[in-house]
């Protein structure tokens, strides 16, 4: 196919923020040890919000870099986004904004008795591309500002 024009791939991108629940999050612990795991979560259109256990190699390394990169979608059809993470106790957040949360995933960590944190998480980078013919242009956002 027809490399997208950068547009189409903002709009898609902007799909899947949207509609898609699960997201690949890749963090690192402090001795380099690389951790991939599915989380769920919703954007409000900045920021996207996720939830893990406060005490999982996820969760602590998370907190301690305040960055990691996801991944939506499947290989051939990719949006990577880079970005900085503000850490929140599970009852900081505005009651709303859980509800939002807990209603697109299905699951709402303020329920839970194991301790969970919130992961707001604002964009500073993001990519898309299907193919290599879309290699070339795939920034979309760069430094936290769409550039699309």
């Amino acid at each position: 196919a027809d490399p997208r024009p950068p547009a189409r791939r903002r709009r898609d991108t902007e799909h899947r923020l949207t509609h898609d629940i699960d997201v690949w999050v890749a963090s690192a612990a402090a001795d380099g040890t690389p951790y991939l795991v599915p989380l769920s979560f919703h954007w409000d259109g900045e920021t996207l919000l996720l939830a893990t256990a406060a005490d999982t190699p996820t969760g602590r390394n998370l907190a301690a870099t305040r960055a990691a990169r996801l991944a939506l979608g499947h290989t051939r059809d990719v949006s990577m986004i880079e970005g900085d993470i503000e850490v929140l106790e599970i009852d900081a957040l505005p009651r709303e904004r859980g509800d939002r949360f807990a209603a697109h995933t299905g699951f709402d960590p303020r329920a839970l008795t194991t301790p969970y944190h919130w992961f707001r998480i604002s964009p500073r980078r993001i990519q898309a591309w299907r193919e290599a013919n879309e290699i070339s242009g795939r920034d979309l956002m760069r430094d936290g500002r769409w550039i699309v």
